[in-house]
């Protein structure tokens, strides 16, 4: 199974239908919720997560799309209000088992999202340019789908100004035939991939690109009227800022991996403890810049997808300090980036050098 994803190509009535909906989401979820927290006053009622939704259901039809206040919601797609009280219902089972904290309400500074589904069942997605949604009618795409899919259950959501769809397919991607063996790749910050064969990928740094557009746009927000309608335009940009730079890294990352996980059959990284790394204040900023921890979690399920095998190396492996000609091993400052070995007098670039140790990493018996 794996999921496809789109931009829609919309314009303002659509955008709006798109709006509406997500917000018909949030106060069916809402209303539920404050319901449900309510009952915990009351000592006298014991009732179930899922006998609760299906009693809230019955309401929600019969009085509460009545009432004038929320006559509006009769215009809107019934599946987003059924969907929604299934993420709710969800929400509640993970916090009932310890996996989540307790539902809060949802808030559109939050993002804003909602699914619809076939109630009929699965449906054909054709290719092309448009794809038929459920309920909400066709749309047009920025990016063409190649090919037919099956599916039944779609979400909606907004990234910055732009609104995705995105929807599974219970299907498996064709195996490829890998034209290299093995490779053992070093992630560092200067260059954000070396490989083995000495292919070298820099990644883009677009945190660091739009930072000072980013504090330009932040200190201009907090000097605004809090709530004004000047002050939400401002946070739309940097929300769209935000999201720029987010798909920029994706882009960067999605490429990287799909091209490691499709040529080589055996693929090498170190463990890293990103989470440690970042502790380090000198270098947090360009860590979570780069993505360390996004492009090992892509290549664990694209090796997968791909039938490629990943192996991780032990982090407490010193391939930067050891020669991968004679094994000596030396203390190598970061700012060093030429392995000069003092015992045989092999010289190699840093990062070239430790990802030759990675390829030939064995771990001990």
């Amino acid at each position: 199974m794996f999921a496809i994803k789109r931009a829609l190509k919309l314009n303002k009535s659509e955008a709006t239908l798109m709006a509406k909906h997500a917000g018909f989401r949030r106060v069916v979820y809402n209303i539920a919720l404050s319901f449900r927290k309510s009952l915990y006053d009351d000592s006298t009622i014991k009732i179930s997560d899922s006998k609760f939704i299906g009693i809230f259901k019955k309401y929600l039809t019969n009085t509460l799309k009545k009432l004038p206040e929320f006559s509006w919601m009769q215009e809107m797609s019934s599946r987003v209000y059924q969907n929604a009280l299934i993420d709710l219902q969800t929400a509640f089972k993970r916090y009932r088992s310890g996996l989540a904290k307790h539902p809060v309400f949802a808030k559109r500074s939050k993002g804003q999202s909602f699914t619809v589904d076939d109630s009929n069942g699965k449906m054909l997605v054709a290719s092309g340019n448009v794809i038929k949604i459920p309920t909400l009618g066709t749309f047009k795409l920025h990016e063409p789908l190649e090919q037919s899919y099956i599916s039944q259950t779609f979400n909606l959501t907004k990234e910055g100004n732009r609104w995705y769809v995105s929807f599974c397919v219970d299907a498996e991607r064709l195996p490829v035939q890998h034209t290299q063996e093995s490779v053992g790749i070093d992630l560092g910050i200067k260059s954000f991939a070396t490989l083995s064969n000495t292919q070298v990928f820099d990644a883009p740094k677009p945190l660091k690109q739009a930072k000072t557009k980013l504090l330009k746009l932040q200190r201009k927000a907090s000097k605004q009227v809090k709530r004004s309608q000047n002050q939400r335009k401002t946070y739309d940009k940097i929300r769209n800022l935000h999201n720029r730079i987010a798909c920029i890294r994706k882009d960067f990352l999605h490429k990287l991996t799909t091209f490691l996980a499709k040529t080589f059959k055996l693929i090498k990284i170190e463990d890293l403890n990103v989470k440690g790394m970042m502790s380090n204040h000198k270098l947090a900023g360009a860590i979570a810049d780069l993505g360390f921890y996004e492009f090992r979690r892509q290549l664990e399920y694209k090796c997968l997808m791909y039938g490629s095998k990943l192996e991780l190396v032990n982090q407490w492996f010193p391939s930067s300090k050891t020669c991968s000609n004679c094994g000596h091993k030396q203390d190598m400052p970061l700012s060093v980036r030429t392995y000069e070995c003092g015992n045989c007098g092999m010289v190699m670039d840093r990062d070239l050098n430790a990802a030759f140790n990675i390829l030939n990493y064995k771990p001990l018996a």
